[in-house]
């Protein structure tokens, strides 16, 4: 096995040695006992992400990542989980300070439910030539902010001014029960939106039919859902809202489909639209292709796995792979295979719902998450994305650049006893795509009991 040099185990070049003076000796051996025994992992790199030096609770965290097992470069390391890194790094271009801070890394398939699920990862630039990262588990620490965030946006609602309240009673099915004043002047619906399902307000292709009962369901559960998004106005016109719904207690114990079974509260925030889409780009987006990142996509994927326990509906998941990418990056160089990647990026965009989840999990690697679709279906709409990019030139400094994708199907089936989670799906989507390829790639393989190492 291959790594850098362990803290405490030796000194790395450039640092002073014995030789330098008992006392500069003596404050050296400290600091590398205090690396050694840091509670968080400390890695110290070169700018092109060579490793230095690394403590051992970095290489516990980072050994797992690695595809070869080495540990010698963290942008390698980081590659298939983390990809954005090597990129915040070389756009970096000041002398020295901080170039990312807590940046969130989802270790979903790798780390398992009993290690680590998500890293926070932090990077100064120390000078021109060195990095210093500090890598630190914040599974639980994420879980909480998750929930403080709900409650805040509950409260939020709550407490601003009524003014530009949308207030929309709804029946145990979601539709709308009757028609007020508030209704006309944030939406500007007439009476006529009466009886409709409350999902009117929303623009096509960013819901499916069984989304709207997934809200209902979570404010059973919950007390309450809340939701910020785009919605549409009755004239076309698209807005930014905050939506809130909470169910009522019955009115009448003896007739309780004759009053209304919750209220929905809609609230026009387009004005905050900007700083809000800011922080979810900064947070959910992949900073080279503007899909989601791996913290997006395992967001969405927890909260739709979870919808579809409650309600009962298959899931799919499509892993796709550019085929033979490290050719593109040997001849045009990483800007030129940035290039594809993006163009990638866009046609996955075009060819997928807006209700679907696309992301980027790392390198060439992306994903689809649709919901409710079933294998057929799923196969079929990554058949036109392969179809979509066969028609792809990528202009690439003069020349044209054609490639090709293969794909993984997988489906999650709440009554299957197997059926697990995330990472069970994204495990059987893995085995499609490793079938896909070995298939002679450029193609779409879905996951059946029969392909190899389906039953291990």
């Amino acid at each position: 096995m291959n790594s850098g040099p362990v803290a405490g185990a030796g000194l790395p070049s450039g640092m002073p040695g014995a030789d330098a003076g008992p006392d500069l000796a003596a404050e050296h051996e400290a600091l590398m006992q205090f690396l050694y025994l840091a509670p968080v992992g400390l890695v110290q790199a070169g700018a092109d992400g060579g490793i230095t030096l690394i403590n051992p609770i970095s290489a516990q965290l980072l050994m797992p990542l690695s595809r070869d097992g080495c540990l010698d470069n963290l942008f390698t390391a980081l590659e298939d989980v983390a990809p954005d890194v090597r990129t915040l790094c070389e756009q970096f271009t000041a002398p020295r300070g901080r170039i990312c801070d807590g940046l969130h890394i989802h270790l979903h398939g790798g780390g398992g439910r009993a290690g680590p699920r998500i890293l926070a990862l932090s990077i100064v630039k120390l000078d021109p030539a060195r990095l210093m990262a500090v890598l630190q588990d914040v599974t639980l620490q994420v879980e909480r902010e998750r929930q403080l965030r709900h409650s805040d946006a509950w409260l939020a609602a709550l407490l601003a001014s009524i003014s530009d309240f949308a207030l929309v009673s709804l029946d145990r099915t979601g539709r709308i029960e009757q028609w007020n004043d508030s209704i006309g002047r944030v939406t500007g619906h007439t009476e006529a939106i009466v009886g409709q399902p409350f999902a009117v307000f929303d623009p096509a292709d960013t819901g499916t039919p069984q989304r709207a009962l997934d809200q209902l369901k979570e404010a059973d559960v919950n007390g309450w859902s809340v939701d910020e998004g785009p919605r549409v106005r009755a004239d076309g016109t698209p807005f930014w809202a905050s939506a809130m719904i909470t169910p009522l207690p019955e009115r009448d114990p003896a007739a309780p489909d004759t009053d209304p079974a919750y209220s929905l509260v809609l609230r026009d925030i387009t004005d905050r639209r900007d700083a809000s889409e800011s922080w979810r780009q900064a947070v959910f987006a992949d900073h080279l292709t503007g899909v989601a990142n791996r913290r997006g996509f395992f967001h969405a994927a927890e909260l739709e796995l979870g919808r579809a326990r409650r309600s009962p509906r298959p899931v799919a998941l499509v892993l796709f792979d550019l085929d033979h990418f490290k050719r593109v990056n040997d001849t045009h160089g990483h800007a030129g295979g940035d290039v594809v990647l993006r163009a990638f990026a866009q046609a996955l965009r075009s060819t997928f719902r807006a209700v679907d989840v696309v992301a980027r999990l790392g390198g060439e690697e992306f994903a689809a998450l649709l919901p409710s679709t079933d294998m057929a279906q799923a196969c079929a709409v990554a058949r036109r994305l392969l179809a979509a990019v066969a028609d792809l030139a990528v202009p690439v400094e003069g020349a044209l650049v054609t490639f090709t994708v293969s794909a993984g199907v997988a489906v999650w089936m709440p009554q299957e006893p197997q059926a697990g989670g995330i990472d069970g799906l994204l495990k059987r989507s893995d085995r499609a795509l490793y079938a896909a390829k070995a298939a002679g790639r450029n193609r779409v393989v879905g996951w059946t009991d029969g392909l190899p190492g389906a039953a291990a």
